[in-house]
């Protein structure tokens, strides 16, 4: 292996998209293939990712034990717990009351499960998109509370709910708070307030600020199964299986895109394991809709399971995903789930429509730092599907609204690139006046904001956001693990670069470089989507698909222009296992002349 090398990768300064290609880390050449593959590239990966040389037998294998703190370094944690232990204790009625998306679900659903195994019957609520908007109302915990509801739990929310929790204490309620969500300096009022992003947080707790709320929320299950035990509730009595909850967080990490390292590592590793026993009947009914057969890997969590948990709450009842990740009847779990991938197949073809619309608008925003993109019309449920597409489509944050001509406000939702805090600036824009309600973290946001301000929001981010986007695009890089002869893309390269992970935001999956090649065929298939057949100098030819990338200049060239000339290829090597022998394939991002 040789050491560092500074210079592009394979000479390319300048790819058929615009980026140079540079070394993540060590300069790893198979060029004879990948034969006699072993522990050496999981280490190199690791290292790439920041681990130090004597902690990589940590993070190989990531587990509770080395990961997991302790809860009560937390602000309000122990706060938390006791006031929930002394609910359990005195028969109160507790709602737990999550977000729609699959983080809120997920949250509800673990925080649920945990009282059920405590033989408590907790209620829990999930807000309609469209009717209530994301939080919790006011209006909502008062009627929890005169229904009954002496303890509500808000999960992925409530960290920026200054006027409903008023209205909740007023009420005489009492409201513990699970949240990830940037907060501001001024806390609104609850019983208590765990959330890792506070701003008076110690520097132990602030440091799990990438957890997604599930992982805050199995925290706290921690803390309140410890209160209880220190309490003598088990004497006599069989302690909860919290690590059987780790397929819940795992699953709303994954799908929240919460940044996988430390602590979140450890839980996706775990709770991947925990799924592949497909235990709990509506995960196990999910993994079928999904068609789902073999053990899923994080990715199928993004991609495959999270879409249709969000689909509930995107275009049909926000509940399904708590009352799926929650159901005892595998009959009922089954409909359920099916009903889930319904809904995700028409939310599909409604993203495709909004997409088109915004994607009209980005003529004319093409010197703006941030794209904020607006429409009357555009269904709020798909809009941050959309703003994920345009910010990869442009390289640049993007935010979509969906206006409401009835009551002339608009609903928002964005994503950012990384290095450009787009949660602290929504959060800047709503204290300047400019929105009704804002607020998220640093790769994502929500937003409320009245029509006639949606001019000033736009000049707001670009100003503030301007010279930060500039720095995160200069000299934009794909960064590549190693690069390999066609011959070396193979399933026993798959296996020994998926050893590496669980992979996603903040511990990227491995990308590589695969060539010098010919292109046999490039041609679109489905909608956007570009295949290629290439084959090598070794006489090995491979297949490599770029998604939504058909108007790319990349696609162009290899459909169009690719004639006596070889191009390396790079992306992230996947397994097609659709035929009767497994194969690997690129999943193409970007491709260069190797001549």
């Amino acid at each position: 292996m040789n050491s560092r090398s500074l210079s592009n990768v394979l000479g390319v300064a300048q790819s058929l998209n615009g980026r140079a290609w540079q070394w993540r880390g060590g300069n790893m050449e198979l060029a004879e293939g990948a034969h006699g593959l072993d522990n050496d590239i999981v280490t190199q990966l690791l290292m790439t990712r920041g681990v130090a040389a004597d902690e990589v037998e940590k993070h190989a294998k990531p587990t509770m034990r080395e990961f997991l703190p302790n809860p009560s370094e937390f602000r309000d944690m122990d706060r938390a717990a006791e006031r929930i232990v002394k609910a359990i204790a005195a028969g109160e009625k507790i709602t737990i009351y999550g977000d729609y998306d699959v983080d809120g679900a997920t949250s509800a659903a673990l925080l649920v499960e945990l009282l059920r195994s405590l033989d408590v019957d907790a209620g829990y609520y999930i807000p309609d998109r469209l009717l209530e908007g994301y939080g919790p109302t006011g209006e909502a915990l008062v009627q929890l509370a005169r229904e009954g509801s002496s303890l509500i739990v808000t999960v992925d929310c409530g960290a920026m709910a200054h006027e409903a929790l008023t209205m909740a204490r007023d009420a005489g309620v009492d409201v513990i708070v699970v949240d990830h969500h940037k907060c501001a300096a001024e806390l609104p009022p609850a019983a208590a307030l765990v959330n890792p992003n506070r701003l008076d947080e110690n520097d132990l707790a602030a440091s799990h600020g990438h957890l997604a709320a599930v992982g805050v929320a199995f925290l706290l299950a921690i803390a309140v199964v410890r209160v209880l035990r220190a309490d003598g509730y088990f004497n006599g009595r069989q302690e909860p299986d919290l690590m059987s909850l780790l397929d819940l967080v795992a699953l709303g990490t994954v799908a929240d895109v919460a940044a996988l390292h430390g602590l979140n590592r450890a839980f996706v590793a775990q709770g991947l394991k925990i799924l592949a026993r497909r235990e709990r009947i509506g995960m196990a009914a999910l993994m079928d809709a999904s068609r789902l057969t073999r053990a899923p890997v994080a990715s199928d969590l993004g991609f495959a399971l999270g879409p249709r948990i969000n689909a509930g709450g995107r275009i049909g009842e926000s509940t399904l995903g708590v009352q799926l990740l929650t159901s005892r009847d595998p009959e009922e779990a089954r409909e359920i789930a099916e009903h889930l991938s319904r809904l995700n197949e028409e939310r599909r073809a409604i993203e495709a429509e909004v997409q088109e619309a915004a994607e009209a608008q980005l003529a004319g925003q093409h010197n703006m730092a941030v794209q904020v993109l607006s429409g009357s019309g555009w269904h709020p449920g798909v809009i941050g599907i959309v703003a994920g597409r345009i910010k990869e489509k442009t390289g640049k944050p993007s935010i979509v609204i969906a206006l409401d001509d009835a009551d002339g406000t608009g609903k928002g939702s964005g994503r950012s690139i990384s290095g450009v805090d787009l949660g602290a600036a929504i959060i800047a824009a709503r204290e300047e006046g400019l929105l009704v309600a804002g607020g998220g973290h640093a790769m994502a946001a929500g937003l409320t904001i009245p029509a006639d301000k949606l001019s000033a929001f736009t000049e707001f981010l670009d100003s503030r956001l301007a010279r930060d986007v500039e720095r995160a695009r200069a000299g934009q890089v794909m960064h590549l693990d190693l690069s390999l002869a066609p011959g070396g893309l193979t399933p026993d390269l798959v296996t020994a670069l998926e050893a590496a992970g669980p992979f996603g935001v903040g511990w990227p999956a491995p990308r590589v470089a695969v060539g010098p090649a010919h292109i046999i065929k490039a041609d679109i298939v489905g909608k956007d989507h570009l295949r290629v057949i290439a084959a090598g100098q070794d006489g090995r030819s491979f297949k490599a698909i770029a998604f939504r990338a058909a108007e790319t200049e990349m696609a162009q060239t290899l459909i169009h222009r690719s004639k006596g000339r070889r191009f390396h290829l790079a992306g992230r090597v996947k397994l097609d296992d659709w035929g009767s022998r497994p194969a690997a394939e690129l999943h193409l991002e970007d491709a260069a002349f190797a001549d």
